[in-house]
């Protein structure tokens, strides 16, 4: 009988201690460096977040912890051809990082991190599409005006073929960011950077930046070619000026000399004359 007993009360203890332990693994959390918090009661946020690491205590059984990352957050984005002011179609592939800075207000709104990325895509995509379809093209793939390395010629035409950047390139990426902040922050979330991993042409403005760039060498090679002649006929007309001037000067030079020449044959004819007659005298 005393055994039986014994025996009993081991295994109530044993229960109990086994009871102990799971509701005490069941207090007891502990959140890390890199990881933030929300305690959940039947499904609903039961004080503030807990923010800071360490070892923290809540109630067993019926509340539940929701571990959300610290860390930066990496959205990667899906190409999307998209349409330009003037109406030119591109392939924009964009990525951002953002961070969670209100878990509470975060669980409140997405419960979790797939919710994140599903609510991003739809606000990022979408500002995306209405910035890029308020500018032109150009501003989408440059950031600044250029100024062309070379000079004369093929300066004058580039210039004359590129377009003033207003905004450009790097001033859209941060209109999206800021855009997209205003509503990510009704989430808990904050974007962190935004930008344009590639935009790419689709087919037909591929053709047409083709084509534009023959029509600017084109351009350049009949400038040269104009400027070609027009250098051409200067020195044919310097050419046939020295001409006549050397004609003219070396008639002149010749009349001079058969002048002299001439003068000299009259006095060598008037002195055997004279000698002549000096001759006959005698």
């Amino acid at each position: 009988m005393t055994f039986k007993m014994n025996q009993k009360k081991i295994i109530i203890g044993i229960v109990a201690a086994l009871a102990l332990v799971i509701t005490l693994a069941q207090s007891i959390y502990i959140v890390n460096e890199e990881e933030q918090v929300v305690i959940t009661q039947f499904g609903k946020p039961v004080g503030d977040a807990i923010t800071d690491p360490g070892i923290y205590l809540k109630v067993p059984f019926t509340q539940t912890t929701n571990y959300f990352d610290k860390r930066f957050l990496e959205w990667d984005g899906d190409p999307n051809q998209v349409p330009t002011k003037d109406k030119k179609y591109i392939f924009v592939d964009t990525y951002a990082r953002g961070q969670i800075i209100d878990p509470l207000q975060f669980y409140k709104r997405l419960t979790n991190e797939r919710g994140a990325q599903s609510r991003l895509d739809d606000i990022l995509d979408g500002e995306t599409r209405d910035f890029i379809a308020n500018h032109l093209l150009e501003e989408a793939v440059r950031s600044s005006n250029r100024t062309p390395l070379e000079s004369g010629i093929i300066s004058e035409i580039i210039d004359d073929t590129l377009t003033n950047i207003l905004v450009g390139r790097q001033k859209i990426q941060n209109m999206i960011q800021e855009s997209a902040n205003k509503q990510a922050a009704d989430l808990g979330i904050r974007i962190l950077d935004f930008h344009f991993k590639r935009i790419n042409y689709v087919e037909d403005v591929r053709k047409q930046v083709y084509e534009r760039m023959k029509s600017e060498r084109f351009r350049i090679a009949d400038k040269f070619r104009s400027e070609g002649q027009g250098e051409a006929s200067r020195i044919n007309g310097e050419k046939e000026r020295e001409l006549k001037t050397i004609q003219s000067e070396a008639f002149k030079e010749a009349e001079s000399i058969k002048g002299v020449a001439d003068a000299k044959a009259a006095n060598i004819y008037a002195a055997a004359y004279n000698k002549n007659a000096s001759s006959r005298k005698l």
